[in-house]
C-alpha cells in the first residue's frame, strides 16, 4: 500500500483529503449535536458496541479498503496499458527509422547496425557484403521524371527480394544504391548470390507501359578478409563497385586490395 501511495501521490492526496473531510464533517456533527457530552453521560455498558454494530463498522471499513484497493488496481492497469502503448509506439518509431519509406526495405542505418554487429560475433564465420548500384537509372529520371524513377526502384526492390536468400539482409542505401549482407558464406557462394542479383535485372523493368533497360554493378567484399569494421566494409565494397561500373555494363567484382586504394574513392573514407 505504501508503494502504491508513493507511485500515485496526487491520487493519494485526494483520497487523504476526502478522508479528512469526512472526519471533519463527522466531528462538526458531533459538536453540533453535543454527542461527546452524551457519550460521557453513558454508562460503561452503554458505551460498549454490540456485535451487530461491530460487524457493521467492520463491513464499512472493509468497503472503504476495497474501494481504495480497487481504485489503485484500476490505476495500475491503466498505467500498464499506457506503458505498453508507449513501448509499442517507440518500437514502431525505431522500426520506421530503420526502413526506407519508398521500398520498405531496411535502410542505411539498419545496414550499419548489422555490419557493426559482425564484430561481436564469434570468430571463424565468413560473410559477404555487396554494394549494388543501378546502371542507366539517371536516364530514367531525366527522360521520364522522378515519379517513374521511384516506380522503377520499387520494381527493382521486388525483384531483388525474390532472388535474395531468406537469411540475407537486403537494404536500400539511398538513391539507386542497394546493399546485401549474406551470412555464413564463402567466396564461391557469394559469387553465386551476386550473380542472382545480376540476373534479376536481365529483363527490362516495365513501368506504366514503358520498358527500361536497367542493369546493376555489384561490388563485393568478404568479412573478415576484406575488412572488419563497418567503415572498412563499406569503403572496400564501394571500391569494388566502382571497378564493376567502370566496365560500362552489369558486372560483379570482388574487392582486391592489390588493385585499389580507398584514396581513389573517398566517398566513404574518413
Amino acid at each position: 500500500m505504501l508503494r502504491s501511495i508513493a507511485d500515485h501521490p496526487w491520487t493519494s492526496l485526494q483520497d487523504g483529503f476526502l478522508a479528512l473531510s469526512a472526519m471533519a464533517v463527522a466531528g462538526l456533527l458531533a459538536i453540533e449535536y453535543d454527542l461527546f457530552r452524551f457519550a460521557s453521560e453513558m454508562s460503561t455498558a452503554e458505551r460498549r458496541i454490540t456485535l451487530a454494530e461491530a460487524m457493521a463498522l467492520t463491513l464499512l471499513l472493509g468497503c472503504c479498503i476495497a474501494a481504495f484497493v480497487q481504485r489503485r488496481m484500476r490505476e495500475q492497469r491503466l498505467e500498464a496499458d499506457k506503458r505498453t502503448e508507449i513501448a509499442a509506439e517507440m518500437r514502431d518509431l525505431r522500426e520506421q527509422a530503420m526502413r526506407d519509406p519508398l521500398t520498405n526495405l531496411p535502410n542505411r542505418r539498419a545496414v550499419l547496425a548489422r555490419l557493426n554487429e559482425l564484430q561481436a560475433q564469434p570468430g571463424g564465420q565468413q560473410h559477404a557484403f555487396f554494394m549494388l548500384d543501378l546502371n542507366e537509372f539517371k536516364r530514367v529520371n531525366d527522360q521520364h521524371g522522378h515519379g517513374a524513377g521511384d516506380s522503377v526502384l520499387q520494381v527493382v526492390a521486388e525483384r531483388f527480394k525474390r532472388v535474395a536468400r531468406p537469411t540475407d539482409l537486403l537494404a536500400r542505401l539511398g538513391g539507386d544504391e542497394f546493399a546485401v549482407l549474406s551470412y555464413d558464406i564463402d567466396q564461391a557462394g557469394a559469387a553465386a548470390v551476386g550473380n542472382r542479383f545480376l540476373g534479376a535485372l536481365e529483363n527490362q523493368v516495365w513501368v506504366e507501359g514503358t520498358g527500361h533497360d536497367v542493369g546493376v554493378s555489384i561490388g563485393a567484399v568478404l568479412f573478415p578478409k576484406d575488412g572488419v569494421t563497418a567503415q572498412e566494409l563499406l569503403v572496400n565494397a564501394d571500391i569494388a563497385m566502382y571497378r564493376a561500373k567502370a566496365g560500362g555494363r552489369s558486372a560483379l567484382i570482388f574487392f582486391d586490395s592489390a588493385e585499389a586504394s580507398p584514396r581513389q574513392y573517398p566517398r566513404f573514407a574518413g
